[in-house]
């Protein structure tokens, strides 16, 4: 098995939050010295030009990150007026947000099903979320609240003027799906 490989997956799966060495060499089942020359080889493989990511050493953690000299772009990417409207992925997520914040990347993906790490992302880099501090939780994740931005673009003073959610309400039992609610008219012979 080609363990860069699986690493370099790894590292795109943790996202944001990174991964230490320790945890490298835990799931890859090897020692320090190979996790090491693991790394240095997957580094070395991004330091070329043609090549728009890195790898980073932040906190305690490994992370993929964006180079620095490509900044002018990716600023032109959020900046792009084209790209300010919202996905119905970004609007779930943002409403997940703010009715539930601070709230850490692993809590949203629960509640959506599916990851939002590229999401969050995206969000954080319009302005319309940011980091709110580290979990109490194993690990210590990330929190995230909504801004002012936020604010902002939906025209809001407050979160207070969010719209009532009613966390009551129960889904819809399994219903019959060959019985309808709406009866057919008997036809009246004249």
């Amino acid at each position: 098995m080609n363990l860069k490989g699986v690493l370099e997956g790894i590292l795109f799966v943790v996202g944001d939050e990174g991964i230490t060495l320790n945890k490298i060499c835990e799931i890859l089942n090897i020692n320090m010295d190979d996790a090491k020359n693991l790394l240095k080889e997957l580094k070395a493989t991004y330091e070329s030009e043609e090549r728009g990511i890195r790898i980073s050493y932040l906190g305690d953690a490994f992370k993929l990150t964006t180079k620095k000299e490509h900044k002018e772009y990716y600023e032109k990417l959020v900046e792009n007026p084209d790209n300010n409207l919202l996905s119905s992925s970004a609007l779930e997520v943002l409403a997940i947000v703010a009715y539930n914040q601070p709230i850490t990347r692993v809590e949203i993906d629960e509640m959506r099903g599916v990851s939002s790490t590229h999401m969050i992302r995206r969000l954080v880099a319009k302005g319309l979320l940011k980091e709110a501090g580290k979990s109490t939780m194993p690990g210590r994740p990330n929190l995230y609240k909504t801004t002012s931005d936020f604010l902002d673009y939906f025209g809001l003073a407050t979160l207070n003027d969010l719209p009532e959610i009613d966390k009551t309400e129960k889904p819809n039992e399994e219903s019959d799906l060959f019985t309808s609610i709406y009866k057919e008219e008997e036809k009246v012979n004249e």
